[in-house]
């Protein structure tokens, strides 16, 4: 039970998070189009990608091996970023898009591409704080 708490939890409560994020109208943070798109697109990306790691987190520290944990997270979090993007269907103001389905999966696939590759060349600090959270 408490590797459930420990490990799930995040992942729960996360995507609550984002979902009550998307329950509201979308507001906007700036005048200049290009601006609002970058600053959107990028919270997308982070947002999922922050999705991506904490299921990855859950899954290999649930026995799932690490390249299926990868593979999965990926694709759990996009399945996600699909449903929240059918959910903003029925939610007043906002408007679905397959194109945020895309950020989203960028999101999880950049996430996961740092923790196989970069994270394994970065400093023992950093490796040792990643350890202690039960990613790498």
């Amino acid at each position: 039970m408490k590797k459930v708490l420990t490990f799930w939890l995040p992942v729960v409560l996360w995507t609550t998070i984002i979902f009550l994020f998307s329950a509201r109208p979308t507001p906007t943070t700036s005048q200049i189009v290009w601006q609002d798109f970058i600053v959107k697109k990028t919270a997308h990306i982070v947002e999922y990608g922050i999705l991506s790691m904490l299921l990855y987190r859950a899954l290999i520290n649930s026995n799932v091996p690490k390249k299926e944990a990868g593979i999965y997270s990926i694709i759990l979090t996009t399945m996600y970023g699909t449903s929240d993007e059918f959910h903003q269907f029925f939610t007043p103001g906002r408007e679905p898009r397959v194109r945020d389905i895309f950020f989203d999966a960028f999101g999880a696939i950049l996430s996961i591409y740092l923790i196989f590759k970069f994270l394994p060349r970065t400093s023992e600090r950093i490796q040792k704080w990643a350890r202690k959270l039960k990613i790498g």
